[in-house]
C-alpha cells in the first residue's frame, strides 16, 4: 500500500496548476461561487425591502468576498461590477424605485468610493493568498520529493516475501516525518528494517537518512543480523558526533528499531529489537506478539548502553504472516483517552492479506482516532507466499 492518506482531502478539490507548473489546490465550489451567491442574494433582498432601505450598500462586501477564492485580476474585476451594480440600484426607478438623481446623492458617492476602496484591499488580499497558495505547494512538493527520496517504494514482491507499507504523517501537509521503513533482497534473504526516531523536525528527517542509507549498505554486507545493526550503530554513532548540539542533545538523537531477516531456505524469521514495540505474528494459531527474549539497545545508545544486539528466532512458514509497526499506531487515543487497540485488532483480521489489512488499519486508526493523528504512523506486512515465483502471482492462501 503505498500513501494511502495521500488523498484524503484532494479527493475532493481539483487541483490547479500554477504558472510554475505547481499543482494548487482548488478551494471548494461553494466557496468559489460564493460572490455570484452573495450578488443573488442581493437581488432577491432589493425588491422586498423598503426604498429608504438602500441594500446596494452591502456590495461594498463583494470584492473582500471575492479574494477568499480568485486571484487579484477577479477580485478587480468584481470591484468594477460592484461600482457599477450599486450605481444602477441607486437609480433604477423600473426596478428600485428611486429616481436617476439619486446616483450622485453624497451617501452612495460615499459608497462608490468606500468599494473601491475595499477593492483595492481585496485585491491585495488576493496577490497575498496566491503566492501563499504557491509557496505551500513549493513546500509540499520539496516535502514529497523529499519523501519519495527517504522513503523510496518498497517493491511488493521479493523472492517469495509479499510486501505492502503504510505510512501516516501527523503533519498532513508536510508528509514526511522520522518513521522509516524499508525491504531489500539480499544473499541472506529478505532483509526489513523499520524504526522510529526519537523528536521531531529537520533534525529526525536527516537521522532517518541516515538510518536508512546505512541499513541499505550493511543489509548486502554483512552476514549477520546483529552485525547490521552494529554497523548501523557505528554509522549513526559518527553522523550523531558530526550534528550541532551539546552532548546530552546528541544522546537523544537515537531511533527505536526492528530488524528482520526472512531466510529464502528457512522457515523462520530472525529479530534483532532495539527498544521498539514487538512486531505481530499472523499463524495459523492466530496472532502473538514477537517479544525479544534479550531486548537490544536502541540504535545510537548502543555504545553508551555497552550491550550486544542479540537476534531472536521466530518460526515462519509459507502462509504466516508478519507485522512491523512504530508506536504511532499503538500509542494512537481516542476520545476518551484510551490507546489503541492493535493486537485486538489484528486478531479479528487475521485472514486478511497484506494489502487489505493494512487497508484495514488505516481506516479503523483514522476512525478511532476522530481523523486526527498525533504522531507519524508507519507499518510493514510481510506474507511468506507458499507458490514459487516461477508459478505466477500467488493468492494469499487463507
Amino acid at each position: 500500500m503505498r500513501w494511502p492518506g495521500a488523498h484524503r482531502s484532494e479527493s475532493r478539490r481539483v487541483a490547479r496548476v500554477s504558472s510554475t507548473g505547481l499543482h494548487v489546490p482548488a478551494p471548494p465550489v461553494w466557496v468559489r461561487w460564493l460572490p455570484a451567491m452573495y450578488v443573488a442574494g442581493l437581488l432577491i433582498l432589493e425588491p422586498i425591502t423598503p426604498v429608504q432601505w438602500p441594500v446596494s450598500f452591502l456590495l461594498i462586501a463583494l470584492p473582500v468576498i471575492a479574494a477568499f477564492s480568485h486571484g487579484p485580476a477577479v477580485v478587480a474585476a468584481v470591484t468594477v461590477f460592484a461600482v457599477g451594480f450599486e450605481a444602477l440600484l441607486a437609480g433604477t426607478p423600473c426596478c428600485a424605485g428611486r429616481p436617476v438623481a439619486y446616483i450622485g446623492e453624497r451617501h452612495y458617492v460615499a459608497s462608490y468610493i468606500s468599494t473601491a476602496l475595499v477593492g483595492i484591499l481585496g485585491t491585495l488580499l488576493a496577490a497575498s493568498r496566491v503566492r501563499r497558495e504557491r509557496t505551500l505547494a513549493t513546500v509540499r512538493s520539496v516535502a514529497e520529493t523529499a519523501q519519495r527520496v527517504l522513503l523510496r517504494p518498497v517493491p511488493r514482491r521479493l523472492g517469495r516475501i509479499s510486501i505492502e507499507t503504510l505510512y501516516l504523517s501527523a503533519a498532513a501537509e508536510a508528509r514526511i516525518g522520522g518513521d522509516l521503513y524499508e525491504a531489500v533482497s539480499t544473499a541472506y534473504g529478505v532483509r526489513l528494517l523499520i524504526g522510529d526516531v526519537r523528536g521531531k523536525g529537520l533534525v529526525a528527517v536527516e537521522t532517518a537518512a541516515t538510518m536508512l542509507g546505512a541499513f541499505r549498505e550493511a543489509a548486502h554486507d554483512e552476514p549477520d543480523l546483529a552485525g547490521v545493526a552494529r554497523r548501523v550503530e557505528r554509522s549513526m554513532t559518527r553522523t550523531a558526533a558530526q550534528l550541532e548540539g551539546n552532548e546530552s542533545e546528541i544522546a537523544e538523537r537515537f531511533v527505536t528499531a526492528v530488524f528482520a531477516e526472512i531466510p529464502d531456505h528457512e522457515p523462520v524469521v530472525r529479530l534483532v529489537n532495539c527498544g521498539h514495540p514487538p512486531p505481530l505474528y499472523i499463524g495459523p494459531d492466530g496472532v502473538t506478539e514477537l517479544e525479544p527474549a534479550d531486548p537490544s539497545p536502541p540504535i545510537n545508545i548502543g555504545v553508551m548502553a555497552g550491550n550486544g544486539y542479540h537476534v531472536d528466532v521466530a518460526p515462519f512458514r509459507p502462509g504466516d504472516q508478519l507485522l512491523l509497526y512504530t508506536d504511532g499506531v499503538t500509542e494512537t487515543r481516542d476520545s476518551s483517552g484510551a490507546f489503541y487497540p492493535l493486537l485486538e485488532r489484528v486478531r479479528s483480521w487475521d485472514s486478511l492479506p497484506p494489502q487489505d489489512l493494512l487497508a484495514r488499519l488505516h481506516r479503523d486508526l483514522m476512525a478511532f482516532s476522530g481523523g486526527g493523528l498525533d504522531d507519524d504512523t508507519a507499518a510493514l506486512a510481510a506474507f511468506r507466499l507458499r507458490a514459487e515465483p516461477s508459478a505466477g502471482p500467488a493468492e494469499f492462501p487463507r
